[in-house]
């Protein structure tokens, strides 16, 4: 197709976006316009490169739906409002939609910071503050913690679990037929049955063992036996040496929704604060470097967790907005 046909495609993305985004339509409505939907991508490439792009806008609707009770008119009026039948009403519309689009820029931009279309899409998935336990179909147990997203690839000759993002405790349900795995972006974790948690960062995997053994396999590299007690560091080059963890205080960190942290940087666990809270975390990590933390904090209240932190160390911590706070180091009185 010309380049001329353009418009006329991002027209019938534009329609159908708002099908799509419809309040009121049942099951089966949805269904039957999904399949249209997947028909008209295979049309024409160039439907399928514009559909990429609306899905994307779609996931971000599909947010803001949540923050507004499931009511879209509004964001259909701003849709609709450039296609509107008369120039000067299409130009008066198209105003008011890029003032909605203004308006909403904002909470949007900071939605997709913390939630990326990997964790949108993935199988299963917790939102801020927000703790899921899931018994899976073979009678295996996996928690998530707040800002986690996972994939499932389970069939009758694998268990596998895409670690996309976020800290969960596995409780594996013997199959001697079927090892169990987990998988991040540096390595893999492979067990029969057992008990252990998986965090994933960029970078960098951490597996802390509470039952049993497990075989963790880096990208490139030799595999380690990690056993009860031990923590390692999973890069894609190799699995670091393992470190003496207590598992029964991992056990009730988890139980109790505790962060128990033993000499981190206070930089990283702002960052892993910053996940149990809605908005954005802004971090000066310069300015907070050399400061280390021990404590136990409350994950469930991570304001409170916040407060204590600011009475123990020499920080500055700004709200900008509910959705926006600001943290630094305290200025040395001169």
């Amino acid at each position: 197709m010309s380049a001329a046909g353009a418009p006329s495609i991002a027209h019938e993305a534009a329609q159908w976006l708002l099908r799509l985004t419809e309040d009121g339509a049942s099951p089966a409505e949805r269904a039957q316009l999904r399949a249209g939907f997947d028909a008209w991508k295979r049309e024409n490439p160039q439907h399928e490169a514009a559909a990429l792009r609306m899905e994307s806008v779609l996931a971000q609707l599909g947010a803001l739906r949540d923050d507004a009770q499931g009511q879209t008119l509004p964001l259909h009026a701003g849709i609709a409002a450039g296609w509107a039948a008369g120039r000067r009403r299409r130009l008066r519309r198209a105003a008011a939609a890029l003032a909605l689009a203004g308006v909403l820029a904002a909470p949007l931009a900071v939605f997709l910071h913390f939630y990326p279309s990997s964790y949108l899409l993935a199988d299963m998935r917790s939102g801020a503050g927000q703790w899921q336990t899931h018994v899976l179909s073979d009678q295996s147990r996996v928690t998530l913690e707040p800002g986690t997203a996972l994939n499932l690839h389970f069939d009758p000759q694998r268990r596998d679990v895409e670690l996309v993002r976020g800290d969960i405790l596995v409780e594996v349900a013997k199959d001697a037929a079927r090892p169990f795995t987990v998988r991040t972006a540096e390595g893999t974790v492979r067990a029969l049955g057992t008990r252990f948690v998986v965090h994933a960062e960029d970078g960098v995997t951490v597996l802390t063992m509470l039952e049993s053994t497990v075989l963790a396999t880096p990208r490139a590299g030799a595999a380690r036996e990690v056993t009860a007690g031990q923590a390692v560091r999973i890069t894609a080059q190799g699995v670091g040496e393992p470190a003496a963890v207590d598992a029964a205080a991992m056990e009730d960190a988890w139980k109790y929704r505790r962060l128990v942290v033993q000499d981190q940087p206070l930089a990283d666990v702002l960052d892993t604060l910053a996940r149990y809270r809605p908005g954005v975390m802004r971090i000066d990590r310069d300015a907070l470097a050399g400061l280390k933390v021990n404590a136990v904090l409350p994950l469930g209240d991570p304001e409170r967790a916040l407060q204590l932190l600011a009475s123990s160390f020499p920080i500055r911590v700004r709200t900008l907005t509910p959705w926006v706070v600001m943290i630094d180091r305290t200025q040395a009185p001169r």
